[in-house]
């Protein structure tokens, strides 16, 4: 989808510092605040901004003082896969811990 902005020359020129592409300022704002709302997920900023992978996501939210959309759930699969990897390059069974 096409989207075209008409705005003076000027409030262009305040909103996108020298040097910067005032479509694409407006698009990364867009992208941005669909994130910060959660209409957006990461991969949605991913390709609405071209980017190859999800670590330019998430340097991208950084630089914009964005947080990564991280719950509870999310803590607890990562604890369960960082227990596996352990019990795997222990060599131990995760599931049936001795």
């Amino acid at each position: 989808m096409e989207i075209t902005l008409k705005i003076p020359d000027e409030l262009a020129r305040q909103v996108a510092s020298e040097g910067k592409d005032p479509a694409r300022v407006a698009l990364e704002a867009l992208a941005l605040e669909g994130y910060r709302a959660e209409r957006l997920s990461e991969s949605g900023v991913r390709q609405m901004l071209g980017f190859e992978s999800r670590i330019q996501v998430h340097a991208f939210l950084k630089e914009h003082g964005v947080y990564l959309h991280y719950d509870i759930y999310d803590l607890d699969h990562d604890r369960v896969t960082s227990e596996r990897s352990r019990a795997k390059h222990d060599g131990a069974d995760p599931i049936n811990k001795p």
